[in-house]
């Protein structure tokens, strides 16, 4: 799944979701099982009302990031939350979709950053990257 604004001057999660989701998905994905919406509600730092927390839930439901299981009927209805991919997955394949969107697009320009901007933040990335290029030069030469 593939999201659609991401913002770049936020961090973390803030530059896939809201801050609220964001801070829903993080309780998500830091639990063990599905969640109800009273637990997430209690975990998270301000208080909303339960009405907040529900509805931030079910969009994130219909955005694909969360499944629904309902139990019960009329008031004795609970929802239980589960995320659809790991926090690990999701990062990973939103990453790699701007990544690969910013090299389609930019091509040589994205290569120079990263290189410098591996160079500036940590050099064991630029070994990194050495490592990968030699690494697919090898495979490409048993070819």
């Amino acid at each position: 799944m593939k999201i659609h604004r991401m913002k770049i001057n936020e961090e973390g999660l803030n530059r896939f979701f809201g801050s609220l989701e964001a801070q829903i998905m993080a309780i998500v994905w830091s639990e063990s099982e599905e969640v109800s919406i009273k637990k997430v509600q209690s975990l998270l730092t301000e208080e909303l009302s339960f009405n907040t927390v529900m509805t931030v839930l079910n969009r994130l439901v219909e955005k694909g990031h969360l499944t629904k299981t309902s139990l019960g009927k009329g008031r004795n209805k609970t929802s239980s939350f589960a995320p659809v991919q790991s926090k690990e997955q999701f990062v990973n394949e939103q990453t790699k979709i701007v990544t690969e969107e910013l090299v389609q697009e930019y091509g040589q320009m994205v290569v120079n950053h990263f290189f410098d901007a591996f160079e500036q933040t940590d050099p064991e990335l630029m070994r990194l990257m050495e490592e990968r290029i030699n690494q697919w030069k090898r495979d490409k030469d048993e070819t």
